[in-house]
C-alpha cells in the first residue's frame, strides 16, 4: 500500500517568533488520521516558560502572554510529551510525520528538549525518522507555479478544507491532506517508498535552498539559505540563544 493511503501523523506548531533556533512553542497538535481508521489527535497550550509573546505572533495564532501564563501547561512536560506522541507514531506503528515546512517545526522542537537537557526526537528515532513535507513536494512537483506556498495557498491549490488557519490542530489535520493529494495526484510520489521520499526529500530542500540562496545573492552576496532538512544541525552555542 501506498504511503499515502497509510496512517499518517500530522505535526504543527504556533510559536513566539520565526527563528527556529530561538522560537518557544506556543502550542502543538500531534493527529493520526488516514489508514481506515478514526483520527485521533493531541493538543497543547504552553505557558512558554513564562517568557512573553511578542504581539505580532499573538496576532497570528491568537494566543496572547497573558492566556499562555494562566492557561498553558508546564512547557517543558509539553515537549516531552510532544516527543513521546511522534516517537510513539514512528517506533511502534511505522507512522511518518507530516509535517508543513518540517525544518521550521522539527527544528523548533529539537531547540527546545536540548534547552531541557532531553534526547531529541532525531536522536531518539535515528533512522526510523521519516517525514513528509508538502512544501518541499510541492515545490518539487510543480516548481514553476507563481504564487504564494503557503499551507492556505496549498489547500487552495489542492482543493483541501482548511478551517482555522494558524491554529496546530487544523493546520496539521490539513498539512495531512494536502500529502495525501499530492500522492494521488503525482504516481511518482506515491511509488516511492517512505524512505526513498524522505531521503528524495533530503535532496529535493537542498536544491531549493541553493537556488534560492542564489537568487538572494543577485542583490545581497551575502545571503545565506538553510539548506539542512527536516532539522538544522545543532551547533555549539545555540544552546545559549
Amino acid at each position: 500500500m501506498s504511503w499515502h493511503l497509510g496512517r499518517l501523523a500530522g505535526f504543527d506548531l504556533e510559536t513566539t517568533g520565526p527563528d527556529p533556533l530561538t522560537a518557544r512553542i506556543v502550542t502543538a497538535c500531534v493527529v493520526q488520521c488516514g489508514g481506515d481508521q478514526p483520527t485521533a489527535s493531541a493538543t497543547w497550550l504552553t505557558d512558554v516558560d513564562g517568557e512573553e509573546i511578542p504581539a505580532e505572533a499573538a496576532e497570528i495564532h491568537g494566543v496572547t502572554t497573558g492566556i499562555a501564563h494562566t492557561q498553558g501547561v508546564d512547557l517543558r512536560e509539553a515537549v516531552d510529551q510532544i516527543i513521546g506522541a511522534l516517537s510513539q507514531a514512528a517506533l511502534s506503528d511505522g507512522i511518518p510525520v507530516v509535517a508543513m515546512n518540517a525544518r521550521y517545526d522539527l527544528t523548533v522542537l529539537d531547540r527546545e528538549a536540548r534547552r531541557y537537557g532531553m534526547t531529541p526526537l532525531t536522536d531518539r528515532l535515528g533512522g526510523e525518522l521519516q517525514v513528509i513535507d508538502p512544501y518541499v513536494i510541492d515545490k518539487q512537483v510543480d516548481r514553476y507555479r507563481s504564487g504564494k506556498r503557503t499551507l492556505t495557498a496549498l489547500c487552495k491549490h489542492y482543493e483541501v478544507p482548511l478551517d482555522g488557519a494558524h491554529s496546530a490542530d487544523a493546520d496539521a489535520l490539513a498539512a495531512c491532506r494536502v500529502a495525501w493529494r499530492q500522492g494521488t495526484r503525482y504516481p511518482r510520489l506515491a511509488a516511492m517508498s517512505l524512505d526513498e521520499l524522505h531521503t528524495a526529500q533530503i535532496t529535493w530542500a537542498e536544491e531549493q535552498a541553493a537556488s534560492l540562496q542564489a537568487r538572494f545573492r543577485e542583490t545581497r552576496p551575502d545571503a545565506y539559505v538553510e539548506p539542512a532538512w527536516p532539522v538544522v544541525p545543532h551547533q555549539a552555542g545555540d544552546d545559549d540563544q
